[in-house]
Order: C-alpha cells, then sequence, then structure tokens
C-alpha cells in the first residue's frame, strides 16, 4: 500500500490481549473501524452528515491480513487509502504499523455501499463527496 494519509494512532492495552499475549482479533478489527470513520470524514461522511441527509455506509465484504504481533504496550498507526470510487461503492484500505518496529502488523481492505438509511438500499455518492473520493484515490496511485 502506499503511503495513505494518518487515519488512527493508538496503543494495545493489556485487555486487548488474549491468552496467547497478543493483541486479539476483535481489536484489530475495532482499530481498523476507528480509522474507516476518520477516513469517512476526511471525505465528508461525518456522523452529522449522514444524520442530517438520511444516509449511511454499509460494509459489504472485509479481507483482513494478520502480519506480526503487537503486544500490550506497543503502539500502532493506521494510514488509509481509497482504492475504488464508484457511484455508490468505496473500496478502501489500511495498514497498521507497529510505530516502534516500522513492521506491518495488520492490512485490511473494505468494500463498503452509500446507503439511503430509510429505505435500506443502495444510492448515489454525491457529486462533492465522490469527487473526493476521486482525488483520494489518485493520491494513493
Amino acid at each position: 500500500m502506499s503511503e495513505g494519509f494518518l487515519s488512527y494512532r493508538g496503543a494495545v492495552y493489556p485487555w486487548h490481549c488474549d491468552h496467547m499475549g497478543h493483541m486479539n482479533v476483535m481489536w484489530y478489527v475495532g482499530k481498523f473501524d476507528e480509522a474507516t470513520w476518520n477516513l469517512f470524514s476526511e471525505l465528508g461522511l461525518t456522523r452529522a452528515y449522514m444524520e442530517a441527509n438520511g444516509r449511511g455506509m454499509a460494509a459489504v465484504e472485509q479481507v483482513i491480513q494478520y502480519r506480526k504481533e503487537l503486544m500490550a504496550g506497543d503502539t500502532v498507526a493506521v494510514h488509509s487509502a481509497v482504492l475504488e470510487a464508484r457511484d455508490k461503492v468505496l473500496r478502501f484500505s489500511h495498514e497498521m504499523r507497529n510505530t516502534q518496529s516500522g513492521e506491518v502488523a495488520a492490512t485490511t481492505v473494505l468494500t463498503a455501499v452509500f446507503i439511503d438509511s430509510a429505505a435500506r438500499k443502495a444510492c448515489l455518492f454525491p457529486a462533492d463527496i465522490r469527487t473526493r473520493m476521486l482525488q483520494m484515490a489518485k493520491a494513493a496511485i
């Protein structure tokens, strides 16, 4: 993945770790989710925008690769990038790195659909948001 933009920084706490002593998969997903909301905000898809316009985002696919263990006390940074922007669909990626070692701990690629939250059906992204998505996709190349 190219650098993307910094969408999350955080730490691994002892309660994030499982019986193997490393961060449990549920916390990778949680940290990636926080990065997702920061990405959406950069695109103009804020909570306030979605509430005011009766819109939402629905995840339809997520693929995660776990590469290196993270332990309690590690700090992480997630960088995000738009991979593809279609009329109703956004594909994006996150890369989580251990900030001390620089090693990639995990990556994920997600596909989300823009929805009318009342009808619960896919709808078109507004032109200004789609433009931002396309600009971010070009910047990630």
